[in-house]
This record gives structure tokens, C-alpha cells and sequence, in this order.
């Protein structure tokens, strides 16, 4: 009966005997579950998660009065002492010039030129004509009921 048990198996040449009893526990090895790891979680005080939104970042953006005179300063800044007395005409070309110029303005304004517009400003005058634009942090939706409707339309928010 011993030797109903014992079987050999042959792979690339090795011969391996593995007797019954020790084969259900090769086998039975990879069925086990493993048993699950506790751990300890000191908790120094329950806390309730906080599940409010942080407000959204606001886009408004309004000109300052000094615009102009900033301006020449960080043009003066980038561009040297040895700039045009015409500054607004310079022209852009130089990428780097361009984005030290930009940087400037976007940390002494606290705005700034989106992607999307880089490729429109390529004079000195084209940065101002965009700095002095003041942005609305509103919707379309607000702005409509901010506006005077006919009495037969209203709007609802709670639909």
C-alpha cells in the first residue's frame, strides 16, 4: 500500500519521489488562507473626516491703477536700463524674454496670461491691452439672475 503512494515524477531529468501524506501537504498549502495580520491603531481622538469643499479659487481679476507704471518696471527689469523710450513697442520674439516678462507680471499682479492667449502677445502694448481687461468670477447663469429678467421669467435653482 506504501507503494501506492509514492509516485515519481520526472522534469528535465530531475526525478522527484513524493510520498501521499507528503503531497497533500504541498498541496494543501496553496489552499490555506493566510491568516489576516492585526494590527493596532492607536487613536488619540476620534475626529470625524471633514467632507466640506474647499471654496474655489477665484479668477477675478481687477486692474490696479499703477498698471502702466508696473509694467514699464518689469519691462525695464527684463529688458534692461538700455530699453526703447517707446516701451510698449518692443517686440516679443525672444521666448525667454517673453516668459520672464510674463512671470513678473503673473507675481506683481497675481494673474495670470492663460495658455490660450500666450500666442497673441507679441509687443510689450499687446501684455498691457490684456492686463488692463478686468475678469468677472462669475457664471452665465448668475449673471442672469444679477440681470433684470422680464417678470414672466424666472429663474430656479432648486429644480
Amino acid at each position: 500500500m506504501a507503494a501506492l503512494l509514492e509516485f515519481g515524477v520526472t522534469i528535465r531529468g530531475l526525478t522527484w519521489v513524493v510520498s501521499g501524506a507528503s503531497r497533500r501537504k504541498f498541496w494543501s498549502r496553496s489552499r490555506k488562507e493566510k491568516e489576516p495580520v492585526v494590527s493596532e491603531i492607536i487613536e488619540e481622538g476620534k475626529k470625524e473626516p471633514i467632507l466640506v469643499c474647499p471654496p474655489l479659487r477665484s479668477r477675478a481679476y481687477v486692474p490696479p491703477e499703477d498698471l502702466q507704471r508696473r509694467l514699464e518696471a518689469c519691462v525695464k527689469e527684463v529688458f534692461g536700463q538700455s530699453a526703447p523710450t517707446d516701451w510698449q513697442d518692443i517686440s516679443l520674439e525672444d521666448g525667454h524674454q517673453k516668459f520672464s516678462l510674463l512671470a513678473h507680471l503673473a507675481d506683481d499682479l497675481g494673474y495670470a496670461v492663460p495658455n490660450s492667449r500666450l500666442h497673441q502677445l507679441c509687443k510689450v502694448r499687446d501684455v498691457l491691452d490684456f492686463y488692463n481687461v478686468p475678469v468677472q468670477d462669475r457664471s452665465k447663469f448668475v449673471e442672469l439672475v444679477a440681470s433684470n429678467l422680464p417678470p414672466n421669467l424666472k429663474i430656479t435653482w432648486d429644480y
